[in-house]
């Protein structure tokens, strides 16, 4: 095992300024959810370069994929890793220590925040130090490795666990960058993240004349001022107040849940005589448990009905999302903290202390000798974590925040790490950093290549151990077997059928006579098919 670590140390610096590069240019890209094309066209390259084989479009889904690797040397377990690699639109930064977009892109382009695509480099240079390590010892086994888009919108890890992509999987390791303490250098323990539902209500509006009977003097039958439905702008508006005025009734105010909405369409630019015929609105909500989040859908559902009733408008509801909070595992949970304690911290050298220092004389500030938040520096186990991270929750509190790496927990035992992205700790009688630094600062080599360096190097010397370990394995699968009978076997929260949203109207790069910029495109979704002679407002299911 030791000799096995050491070969894909060895690998990782040997090829260290390499994945630096790669993140740089996966960084570059910055694409948005659904429409990662060129990051996720990259990663298939790099794998199949690396002798494995490659699924694209898996759980037809045109940015993901599934990868695949066994060893010659015989028979052994099969383990999953996985690459995000969207970005966000409207968090354009350089990697530069000003504010200021990246060359040649709007403000409001999509650029890296959490960052996707360090995380998916780290494991990445990880599954291929592993892959390595195992040619040089004969150690059996198989590599899985997907890529999962639009993690941002929690859209592909349930989609691929209803597909099966997973079924395999003996074992699971799930790297994110930190973004929150406790959860620095450290893995979660019994606390991991919630569920998530995220649901788009679209209203259309394509029979106003229906809407009152027309002035029987007008010269113009169902003239404009009689026969003018509120349209879909209406309902929109009244969707969104009608939520707004009922959100703080939908659950106590305890637990950390959160609703957020974001208006996909509106108006479509109608004439100023005419009704809006189409318009859209995306809930999105993170809750602790599964009643709670139904209930938040209950009520949602209902001002949907009621906004379209009120507007004459029809209704047509998509699931973006929905998943099953996670379930802990201690075993695998072990494994990745020794692998920590073993590779040690990220450290930051001069080049990322002067940079980090140059950004806050760009802010104004006085720069610190050590500017870094000091527990990006430190290990924390995972024990001290959940304990500190219980403080701050109600007794009874299973489950906190969200992300989608939640449904694979349910389909193999699942470890979830954090290893420190650079941050900036706060400076005495100062706000807090605007958004742009901590984006900038997972662009720049100097500060994020330390994290990849560590991540990296846990993913391998997880994977060789758990490869090496049959015992461990078992222990994990025991205790998986067990959690999920205790936690109810929930299955998917979705049909088996269940198609991710990739045809809504995502924004997009484009290149065009004018250069490359983002846009929203043309519409091609099924509520944009014309309707049959009914006369009738009503809501279409998917």
């Amino acid at each position: 095992m030791q000799l096995a670590q050491q070969s894909a140390d060895a690998w990782l610096r040997q090829h260290d300024r390499e994945t630096s590069a790669w993140h740089r240019h996966i960084w570059e890209l910055a694409e948005p959810a659904w429409r990662e094309y060129e990051s996720c066209r990259w990663f298939v390259e790099k794998l199949r370069a690396h002798g494995f084989e490659v699924e694209e479009g898996s759980g037809a889904m045109p940015t993901a994929f599934c990868a695949s690797w066994s060893n010659d040397a015989g028979a052994g377990p099969t383990l999953l890793s996985y690459a995000e690699y969207d970005a966000v639109p409207g968090n354009c930064q350089a990697a530069t220590t000003s504010r200021e977009p990246r060359n040649g892109l709007s403000a409001y382009a999509p650029g890296h925040t959490d960052p996707h695509s360090a995380l998916g480099i780290s494991t990445l240079a990880g599954v291929l130090a592993t892959q390595q390590a195992m040619r040089d010892h004969g150690i059996g086994g198989r590599l899985l490795y997907t890529g999962e888009p639009a993690e941002k919108m929690q859209g592909s890890k349930v989609v691929h666990g209803l597909r099966g992509y997973y079924d395999d999987a003996d074992a699971i390791i799930s790297f994110h960058p930190f973004y929150m303490l406790p959860l620095c250098n450290t893995a979660r323990w019994d606390t991991h993240c919630g569920a998530y539902y995220s649901r788009i209500y679209t209203f259309v509006c394509d029979e106003p004349q229906t809407w009152r009977r027309g002035d029987p003097t007008s010269p113009i039958p169902a003239s404009h001022s009689a026969a003018r439905a509120p349209g879909a702008d209406a309902a929109l508006a009244t969707m969104y107040s009608l939520t707004k005025t009922t959100q703080d009734a939908m659950l106590p105010a305890v637990g950390g849940w959160s609703l957020s909405e974001a208006i996909l369409t509106a108006g479509q630019a109608t004439a100023d005589n005419l009704p809006a015929s189409i318009a859209q609105i995306q809930y999105s909500w993170r809750c602790t448990d599964l009643a709670s989040a139904d209930a938040v859908l209950e009520v949602l559902d209902a001002n949907a009905r009621s906004a379209a009733a009120a507007t004459h408008t029809r209704l047509h509801e998509r699931w973006v999302a929905r998943n099953r909070p996670g379930i802990a595992n201690h075993a695998l949970a072990q494994v990745a903290w020794d692998q920590l304690q073993r590779v040690g911290p990220p450290a930051y050298d001069g080049e990322a202390i002067a940079t980090a220092q140059e950004m806050q004389r760009a802010l104004g500030m006085e720069p610190s000798p050590r500017p870094f938040l000091p527990e990006t520096e430190q290990l924390i186990a995972p024990w001290d974590a959940e304990a500190a991270l219980r403080r701050h929750l109600p007794a009874d509190q299973r489950n906190w925040t969200s992300d989608d790496y939640v449904e694979m927990t349910w389909y193999a035992p699942t470890v979830r790490f954090y290893v420190a992205r650079p941050t900036l700790a706060p400076v005495d009688g100062t706000s807090a950093y605007p958004a742009w630094v901590m984006n900038a600062l997972g662009g720049i080599g100097a500060t994020i290549d330390p994290m990849i360096r560590t991540a990296s190097r846990v993913v391998a010397g997880t994977l060789l151990d758990l490869l090496t370990s049959p015992q461990t394995l078992e222990r994990a699968k025991r205790e998986h077997e067990e959690r999920r009978a205790a936690a109810g076997d929930l299955q998917p929260l979705l049909p088996r059928d269940f198609t991710a949203p990739i045809d809504y109207r995502w924004p997009e790069y484009v290149t065009t006579a004018r250069g490359s910029d983002w846009c929203i495109p043309d519409s091609t979704e099924p509520w944009s098919r014309p309707l049959d002679a009914s006369t009738e407002p009503r809501t279409e299911k998917p």
